[in-house]
């Protein structure tokens, strides 16, 4: 018993000593919180909470009663061409999870287990997660790689739990293009800037294949759109989206 209760202070000491030199801060904005608290602080786990779940469109991803969804899309897609057929999100584009993505693209990799899990969250809920043979992360541009770094749809797609999918990267980026500003106002803007922006490596192996699209965020959902459709023209029999989270929750 008093061997037991000297590795007990010896272990607390170790844990306070760590404490002292490296104290833990939250993976979001950077207070200081107690190791219990586990990678965000109280505020930020409940701003979490609030951006994650809800009620969304399957075929856009935003904000959307089920009891709104009419041949199982909300009011503002109906009518949109839309290549990819269906999409789970983890939440929305706000407050601790836009904080955490941002950070996840600037560098902060080892967001990717807290990411991770949020993704793999959304995926288990889907309706598709059965159906999926193939994650194809959305690529990055070879230029933009290589100043970043990394492609963060790619780390991402490493950390999502499979029975049986692979990820596939016989999708690339062929053209660069410039980022532009978010909204929904700019959809015909993102939509010209991304045509024709990607392609498949020879020798794919998508023919008949139900691939998910691996991505961060969804804003306008053009590029979504634009590798779903290059995907499909490649052979596809059906192209799922799985995102962090949807930006532009106001209509357009």
């Amino acid at each position: 018993m008093e061997k037991v209760k000297r590795k007990r202070i010896v272990s607390f000491g170790l844990q306070s000593f760590n404490q002292l030199l490296w104290p833990a801060v939250c993976a979001s904005c950077g207070e200081s919180v107690c190791e219990t608290d586990k990678t965000l602080c109280k505020d930020c786990w409940g701003e979490l909470q609030a951006c994650a779940g809800g009620d969304y469109c399957p075929r856009c991803g935003r904000d959307a009663s089920r009891y709104g969804l009419v041949g199982g899309a909300c009011p503002d897609c109906q009518g949109r061409q839309i290549h990819f057929d269906e999409i789970a999100r983890s939440g929305v584009y706000e407050d601790a999870l836009s904080k955490m993505i941002l950070s996840f693209k600037k560098g902060r990799t080892e967001l990717d287990s807290m990411l991770g899990f949020l993704a793999n969250s959304a995926l288990e809920g889907s309706s598709f997660v059965n159906e999926i043979e193939f994650f194809v992360p959305v690529p990055l541009h070879w230029s933009r790689r290589l100043v970043r770094g990394y492609n963060q749809s790619l780390v991402l797609a490493k950390k999502l739990k499979h029975p049986t999918a692979k990820i596939n990267t016989g999708l690339v980026r062929i053209r660069y293009t410039k980022t532009q500003p978010g909204g929904m106002a700019n959809v015909v803007a993102r939509t010209k800037n991304v045509a024709g922006a990607f392609a498949v490596r020879y020798g794919h192996k998508f023919t008949g294949k139900k691939i998910c699209l691996v991505d961060d965020i969804k804003t306008t959902g053009a590029t979504l759109n634009e590798c779903a459709k290059t995907l499909k023209e490649a052979g596809a029999s059906k192209v799922f989206a799985l995102v962090l989270a949807v930006a532009g929750q106001k209509t357009s």
